[in-house]
């Protein structure tokens, strides 16, 4: 088969479980990153190899497997990161918050060595995307998994950076100890209620690890609580809190915020228009 017509096969099969545009985009990243075929108009036909590997990696994309676990990758802020079920694949909206941290850091801490802590790390996107761009940041990324920590450290060497990572339970107020001061601390912590997994995409709730993903119904907040009361003891004075929150109570998150002093407290929305971002002093 030659690839323009596997390529236009291939997209109409995934349009069973995507839609069209999606089907197509998650087309282009297999065809380039799995086959190395950068042109999906060419008469040329498939090896026999890459013939199969397509069969096999659409047979598993059809169960609603993400096609980032299945190629063991995924982009983020320009970057590539290695990812597994053992950790969430990088979001755009996490992207969104890289960029505000960014943004604040050059507007009130220009030219200035930061200490920053990422709180629940996973694949290590958010620490070594802000490394990328501001080499002076010294960054700290804890996480209860030891298995995303391990990712996290080989997304260090994939991307040559220098960040350290600690196995830390933020929950553990007794584990609060080995850590130290900073200007900047930040979070994209699991904030989903068990009850809202109704609502999810099963290539999300299957697939994805739900230790990073869910709380409980009766304590939704929990996260944010404790991480709050973490950053009043562990923020430098002038320092800045940064969440990444759900939709349904990124106000909730704010009022919490403020019931617990911090000020200049700001919802960011995302591209999409939903509020799913919080900055506090």
């Amino acid at each position: 088969m030659s690839i323009a017509k596997a390529f236009q096969s291939f997209i109409k099969n995934l349009s069973r479980v995507n839609d069209p545009g999606e089907a197509r985009s998650i087309a282009r990243i297999v065809f380039e990153d799995a086959l190395h075929i950068y042109d999906f108009q060419s008469a040329k036909h498939l090896a026999t190899s890459q013939q199969n590997l397509l069969d096999s990696i659409q047979a598993r994309l059809l169960q609603h497997e993400p096609v980032q676990y299945i190629l063991g990758q995924a982009d983020f802020f320009g970057l590539k990161f290695k990812v597994s079920p053992a950790v969430l694949i990088p979001r755009q909206e996490t992207e969104e918050l890289v960029a505000w941290i960014l943004e604040t850091i050059k507007t009130d801490f220009p030219s200035q060595t930061l200490r920053i802590l990422d709180i629940g790390t996973g694949s290590g996107c958010i620490p070594i995307a802000l490394k990328k761009k501001m080499p002076h940041l010294e960054l700290l990324a804890i996480d209860i998994s030891p298995e995303a920590i391990e990712i996290a450290k080989e997304n260090v060497q994939l991307n040559a950076v220098e960040v350290r990572f600690s196995q830390i339970d933020i929950l553990d107020t007794n584990q609060w100890s080995k850590l130290e001061q900073y200007d900047v601390i930040v979070s994209n912590p699991p904030y989903i209620p068990f009850h809202e997994s109704t609502l999810m995409l099963t290539n999300v709730k299957d697939f994805e690890p739900k230790l990073a993903l869910f709380v409980s119904d009766e304590n939704p907040l929990i996260f944010y609580e404790i991480i709050a009361d973490f950053a009043k003891e562990h923020l430098n004075k002038n320092g800045y809190l940064f969440f990444e929150c759900n939709e349904f109570n990124a106000n909730e998150v704010a009022q919490l915020l403020d019931k617990k002093g911090f000020t200049e407290i700001s919802l960011h929305q995302d591209l999409n228009g939903k509020e799913r971002m919080i900055k506090a002093r």
